[in-house]
């Protein structure tokens, strides 16, 4: 795989919920930090996902916000 995004993290498929129209992904990362992304229930199923898979977040915004507590 190629892309030219810079922020990709690669990491093992923790948990797969798939909704009529959205799945939601859970990845564990190096270190144990998890990361969950919500993608179309046609993309998950053309992916192939599943628990235990090995796949790569792909992080592409515009913004990130830091926020702390009052």
């Amino acid at each position: 795989m190629q892309i030219s995004a810079r922020n990709t993290l690669q990491g093992q498929v923790t948990s797969l919920k798939l909704g009529d129209v959205e799945a939601e992904v859970t990845l564990q990362v190096e270190g144990g930090a998890e990361i969950t992304a919500t993608i179309t229930r046609a993309s998950a199923e053309r992916l192939g996902l599943a628990e235990g898979q090995v796949a790569h977040a792909v992080i592409k915004a515009s913004d990130v916000m830091i926020a702390v507590d009052d």
